[in-house]
């Protein structure tokens, strides 16, 4: 049975694809910042499969360090090492979002540290793991990475970085996959928040990328950019990604 990790995985987009993984027989180590709302998800993902959900800060390397240790016995009786791991949490940083000549620059260490550098660390910790399961590192991203649009400074400056460090770690971890998957404008929390006082109700709801992104998977393309709304049939040509 393959064994995902899965960060910020109580609400959103993180919550439909470790449904989506469970629903296809995966087995999930599952985190969050808050531990009640996580551990609804584990109860309601706990009826298709097997899930350890450890709640904390991805920011302290206690808490990477601990949910890497958890995943090593669910590997070893899966076949060794970790399947997959979607770096999906993260934050938004202030809303409405501020300007990068007004945005203060405290805040932004913040988004830095938890949208990269607690992201990186995990993965780093990971990495063992991945490359004896020949597995997939995902790094989850957003148009705001390479696109400039008014306001997203901090957080696609974030993203871009985040998507700069798994193009390296492409090039260096051969044995891995490394892809920055971009899920499209979806009916999060966190997107309603970039948009306060908007409605957003005309976006598609999470769920409705899961089927590209188990698609994805079965493919297994090489290390890349993939926006999984266009992956909607095999062989579509957003498959073929881009270095």
């Amino acid at each position: 049975m393959p064994v995902a990790l899965v960060t910020g995985a109580s609400r959103g987009l993180g919550l439909a694809l470790a449904t989506g993984l469970a629903e296809a027989g995966w087995r999930l180590v599952i985190t969050a910042k808050h531990a009640e709302p996580l551990q609804l998800a584990a109860a309601e993902l706990s009826e298709l499969t097997t899930v350890t959900a450890l709640p904390g800060d991805l920011t302290r390397p206690a808490h990477r360090a601990a949910l890497v240790r958890a995943v090593e016995p669910a590997g070893a009786a899966g076949g060794g090492g970790l399947d997959l791991l979607i770096n999906n949490a993260g934050i938004l940083g202030p809303s409405p979002q501020p300007a990068l000549g007004d945005y203060p620059l405290d805040v932004l260490r913040t988004v830095y540290e938890v949208n990269v550098i607690a992201q990186l660390g995990l993965a780093q910790l990971a990495l063992p793991a991945l490359r004896a399961a020949e597995g997939v590192l995902v790094n989850i991203t957003s148009d705001a990475a390479v696109e400039a649009y008014e306001g997203w400074g901090g957080y696609g400056s974030a993203k871009a970085a985040l998507e700069q460090a798994g193009r390296v770690l492409a090039a260096e971890e051969p044995r891995v996959r490394v892809w920055s998957v971009d899920p499209g404008d979806l009916r999060t929390r966190m997107h309603q928040e970039a948009f306060p006082g908007e409605d957003i109700s005309d976006r598609p709801l999470p769920q409705t990328v899961v089927p590209a992104f188990l698609q994805l998977l079965d493919l297994r393309p090489a290390s890349g950019r993939y926006r999984l709304p266009e992956l909607v049939t095999v062989g579509a040509p957003g498959i073929t990604g881009s270095p």
